[in-house]
């Protein structure tokens, strides 16, 4: 009876580690919203399917965050973010949040007033240097600068603001002032028009669709427009400012999960869902100053941030149970003896 009930024991405390285990795994698969709350010096994670705060990811002013802006996982899946106050970037842990080491220092190859980010396909950083109307490259390990990729007012850019680079393997930024989207060649190292917006658009922030097509937010007539994305021909209004819920100026739009697409507001202190096939209104998906937010910035979607203090619990607790295991194989021993 002893043996059977041992036995018993062993296979309860397994099952109950392997429930374990597959919570933690499970949990780790869920997504977040990441979203810069510039006003308050921090980045804040939201449920991606829900909308509903999860906390802090970067508190306020860690690692000498101010003014905060763009922001992305890189190739070692540590967080990167944009400090426009300090013309720097930083690096945190990307499952902790906690902050790692000042990537690209102040003012580095003249960076000055860097407003988008992106790693490209060599692995290295690219980051848009607004006040010199310039793109530059970082070395995507150390962070050391490499050289002007995009020189100042190429192509006219006045100045280059948000940036991705396309399935062609090509830049793409927008520049603000001309109301344009220029495409930079990495061949030809030519820099030239892709797509021209309307007068007051002022495009900001970039995003190519699962469709393929280019998505540009304009900060001044509220909106995102689509555009074909080999030949830069418009294509539409793809979501507007319903209901007014755009009016503190669109920043970033980025596609979700769901495949929906997803546009904070500045000033609103919001971030707005729209279908991402017909690009209708859905939801507030995140309600103005939830937890926190103000002046709702850049955003990314990612793994749900992982707590120092759940994680430590949920690995005590692991071990708690496995030492019980171990204690009850002992006891079966002993009383064999």
């Amino acid at each position: 009876m002893n043996l059977i009930k041992s036995i018993k024991t062993s296979v309860f405390l397994s099952l109950l580690t392997l429930t374990g285990l597959h919570i933690i795994a499970t949990k780790a698969q869920a997504t977040a919203l990441f979203v810069g709350s510039f006003d308050t010096d921090s980045v804040l994670s939201y449920d991606a399917e829900t909308g509903e705060f999860i906390r802090p990811f970067i508190s306020s002013g860690s690692g000498g965050l101010d003014g905060p802006v763009a922001l992305n996982f890189g190739p070692d899946e540590n967080f990167y973010v944009i400090s426009l106050l300090t013309d720097s970037i930083l690096r945190y842990d990307g499952r902790t949040g906690i902050f790692i080491d000042e990537f690209v220092t102040s003012g580095s190859g003249g960076l000055d007033t860097p407003q988008d980010l992106t790693f490209g396909p060599d692995g290295n950083l690219y980051v848009s240097s607004t006040a010199t109307d310039s793109i530059l490259r970082f070395d995507g390990v150390t962070g050391n600068f490499m050289d002007e990729f995009v020189a100042p007012g190429s192509g006219g850019a006045d100045p280059p603001f948000g940036l991705r680079f396309g399935v062609d393997d090509n830049l793409y930024f927008s520049s603000s002032l001309t109301n344009e989207v220029l495409i930079f060649d990495v061949e030809t190292e030519i820099t030239t028009t892709f797509a021209t917006g309307s007068p007051g658009d002022i495009p900001g922030a970039i995003t190519f669709g699962p469709d393929g097509n280019l998505y540009v937010a304009n900060f001044f007539a509220d909106n995102v427009t689509r555009y074909d994305g080999t030949t830069g021909a418009l294509i539409d209004l793809f979501a507007d400012n319903i209901n007014g819920v755009l009016d503190g100026g669109p920043v970033q739009p980025i596609f979700g999960p769901d495949g929906n697409l997803y546009v904070s507001s500045l000033d609103d202190d919001h971030v707005v869902r729209y279908d991402g096939e017909t690009g209708d209104f859905i939801d507030i998906f995140i309600p103005s100053g939830e937890g926190g937010l103000s002046a709702a910035g850049w955003l990314v979607f990612g793994e749900t941030p992982q707590s120092v203090s759940e994680s430590s619990y949920s690995l005590g607790l692991l071990a708690f149970i496995g030492f019980l295991g171990v204690f009850e194989l002992i006891k079966f021993k002993h009383k064999k003896q």
